[in-house]
Order: C-alpha cells, then structure tokens, then sequence
C-alpha cells in the first residue's frame, strides 16, 4: 500500500497510524472502513500463523475470569466444527494478568477434549493463573522480551481478587513471631482480625495450583522430554516416570517460592525458566520468520485493544 507523510501521521490505504503506533480516533463511515480494514489484516496474520504451525490458532487477551469460560469454550467449539480442516493441534497466543486457577483448569479441559496438542505463545506475558495455563502445553514459545510469573494463586474476597501467597506468608510471619515471643501488641491485632474461613481458602488455591501445575507438565509438557539433556552424569539416559515427577513438583516449588519472588507481579524470562527452572521453552527470538510474524500480529492486535479501551479480547478465523 502507498505511504503519505502527513505532519507526523501517515496515510496506509485508508485508516491514520501514528509512528509511535497510537491510533488517531475516528468516527462514523471512516470507523467503519477501519475496524474492517484491520479485521483483515489480522486475519490474514492469523492464517499465515495457521499455516506455519499446521494448527487451529486463537488469540486470548483478558483475565482467566469465570465469564469467559463460556466464551472461550464456544470458540473453541466453532473452531471444531469445520471438518475440513480438523486439526489435532491447537495454538493459543496468550496475553494475561491472571486470574482464576479454577477456571484455567477448566479451559484445560476443554482444550484437551478437543485436541491432541497444545502448543502456547507468550509474545507480552502470561502471569499468575496465566503461568499455570502455559504448564499445560505440549509447548511454550517465548522470545526474550516474554514473562511469565510466579504461581501466586488469585482468591475473590468478595470484592476483587486478591493473591493468596502474601496472606499465608504474613500470616506465617507473625505466627513465627508469636511463637518466639516477639510479637507486637499491633501484630496481635492483626492475626487476631484473619478470616480463618478465607486463610484456609487461600491455603486450599495454593495447594490447587501447584497439584495442577505438577500434574500438566508430567502427563503434557513432559510427554515427549525421554531422555536427559541437562542434569550432569546423567545426559543420554532414558528419563523415568519417577524423575518427571521429581522435576514437576521441584518446578511447582520454586515457582510458588514467594520468599524467592518477593512480588506476585514479578516478570520472569526465558533465560531464568531455563537457567533456574531448567524448563524447556522455545525461544523464536531470532527465528527470521516467526518473529515479526508473531510480532506484526500482536502488535497490531494489542493496539486495537488499547484504542478500544477492551479489557477482553478473544480472535479466531471465525471470531472477531
């Protein structure tokens, strides 16, 4: 398409793109051609990345919320219905702040009913619940700017949700402090003043996600991993059931560390999954034709969002 500079805006085709790739606001018919014109643009990105990885591809943009299960589930289920193409690989773009373990698992199954493979791609980052989600992937594809988070699990307290993780360690600090009789009257106050019905739910989140997290990367992200790459003495050696086991709950360990994270929104990369956690991701960072692919599609899809002020966004060749 033709390119005119206008005063810091230039013109491609029919819609206003500023160089700091912020849109210009528009209205009525010229809305209209807009939306119409990156509906396709997306749409054509979506379907090269179909066709480069052989697989039903779905864009997820949003909390891991109880309102989107239905949602998300029939996306999933319109995808299946075209027998032409019935693929046994699904690929989910994934761009998340958390959410709700519960409902993870709940997106697991469905994807699992329905697909033999699943393949995840953090181009931003996936936190928290997000994290989980990936574990149950055959695959995570990274590049060196991608995150994922620890597995802080998220409770609704009847207002918003809230990370389980800070609770259960406060609390454990100041019960520590009483047992070495340190505690301040103000400390006493506070342990006094717990839910013991909310603390046991953050407890029961908790131990939900890390049974969760152990239990995908055995029976998905382990499946193909049968010989040792990394551990020394050992490299060339088939890998046992016992030893995925062993590796899934050490993983589930150090990413439910808190002490070790000190945040819940700590952004972890793919050199500290690798180095630290010793967990397989594919870096894309310099595959010449998967990045700006994944690049050009996210960009622009995340930026349509941002204009449109959406706080949930989910895109298939059938859904925009």
């Amino acid at each position: 398409m033709g390119t005119k500079e206008t005063t810091g805006w230039f013109i491609e085709g029919i819609f206003e793109y500023n160089p700091s790739r912020r849109w210009r606001a528009t209205t009525g018919l010229d809305a209209v051609i807009f939306d119409a014109t990156i509906k396709s643009l997306l749409n054509e990105k979506l379907g090269q990345l179909e066709a480069k990885f052989d697989a039903d591809v779905i864009f997820y943009f949003g909390e891991i919320h109880p309102a989107l299960l239905r949602p998300f589930r029939d996306l999933i289920e319109d995808l299946k219905k075209e027998t032409t193409a019935n693929r046994q690989r699904l690929v989910i773009i994934l761009n998340t702040a958390g959410g709700s373990a519960e409902i993870a698992e709940k997106m697991v199954d469905i994807t699992r009913f329905h697909y033999e493979e699943v393949f995840f791609i953090v181009p931003d980052f996936a936190m928290s619940a997000g994290t989980v989600f990936c574990m149950s992937g055959n695959r995570i594809y990274m590049d060196y700017s991608s995150s994922l988070g620890p597995i802080d699990p998220q409770v609704w307290n009847g207002q918003q949700y809230v990370p389980a993780l800070g609770y259960l360690d406060k609390v454990e600090e100041l019960l520590e402090k009483a047992r070495v009789g340190t505690l301040t009257n103000a400390e006493f106050l506070i342990l006094q003043s717990q839910d013991l019905a909310m603390l046991s739910r953050y407890e029961q989140a908790k131990n939900l996600t890390i049974t969760l997290l152990k239990k995908w990367l055995v029976e998905y992200k382990f499946r193909d991993w049968t010989v040792h790459q990394t551990s020394p003495g050992k490299i060339g050696q088939p890998v046992t059931d016992e030893e995925k086991v062993a590796r899934a709950k050490e993983i589930a360990r150090q990413l439910g560390d808190n002490r070790y994270w000190h945040s819940h929104g700590r952004m972890i990369g793919i050199a500290t999954l690798r180095e630290l956690l010793r967990l397989r991701i594919e870096d894309y960072s310099t595959d010449a034709t998967l990045q700006p692919l994944l690049r050009s599609y996210n960009d622009l899809i995340t930026e349509y969002i941002a204009k449109n002020n959406y706080k949930v966004f989910l895109h298939s060749r059938n859904q925009f």
